[in-house]
């Protein structure tokens, strides 16, 4: 299975459980919502790429001027529509590296380490830039090496228990790939950035 099949038997919603989660995921979670309440402002135009299910754009949606989310799983972008009633907010189903937008916007963000399930990286990184061009108005959030522990558990108990652990990335048995990163290689995979630690197993990375 890829990384798109596992997406598609609803992971996302049982990993958003906070049931399943171990203490250093839930702090990591607290911490990234803090981060984008420092950042994003009101009347901003934002666009979440990978939005899965909408959650961030849903809780941010009273300070937002146009939140837009962008995801390949259309299972997901029917919730974040039904979701989203009343609310400044539109989801669209599309590849991430492929974007099917003109408009800027004042934030793009790619959260939850979605970005470290992502093929094709580069791509992202330039649609990001692309949709929104102001230099530090890009935001990534990914686990760091110090997550191994936590991940682990975290996927042993939405049944995916880790058959295999790189440098690089987790594979669990049930195909899900998740990666973290060093300082080293998010520099080299981003370029010119800035790079915060987050909840002591993460990043918060502004390009």
């Amino acid at each position: 299975m890829s990384n798109k099949d596992v997406y598609a038997t609803g992971v996302l919603n049982r990993a958003l459980d906070p049931a399943t989660q171990p203490a250093a995921i839930q702090a990591f979670l607290r911490a990234e919502l803090d981060a984008l309440h420092e950042i994003i402002t009101k009347g901003m135009r934002v666009i979440d790429v990978g939005c899965g299910t909408g959650r961030h754009l849903l809780l941010l949606c009273d300070r937002l001027r146009l939140g837009v989310g962008v995801d390949y799983e259309r299972s997901y972008v029917s919730e974040a529509h039904r979701r989203a009633t009343g609310c400044p907010l539109h989801f669209i189903t599309c590849d991430a590296a492929a974007i099917p937008l003109l408009a800027a916007f004042d934030f793009a963000v790619c959260l939850l380490n979605t970005w470290g399930t992502m093929r094709d990286k580069k791509g992202v990184l330039s649609e990001m830039r692309r949709v929104a061009p102001s230099p530090g108005t890009r935001l990534l959030s990914v686990f760091s090496t110090a997550s191994v522990s936590a991940r682990r558990e975290w996927y042993r108990r939405l049944g995916h228990a880790v058959s295999k652990e790189t440098g690089e990335y987790l594979m669990t048995e049930g195909g899900l790939r998740s990666e973290h990163f060093s300082e080293a290689r998010l520099r080299s995979l981003v370029g010119d950035c800035t790079i915060r630690p987050l909840a002591d197993i993460a990043y918060v990375v502004t390009f």
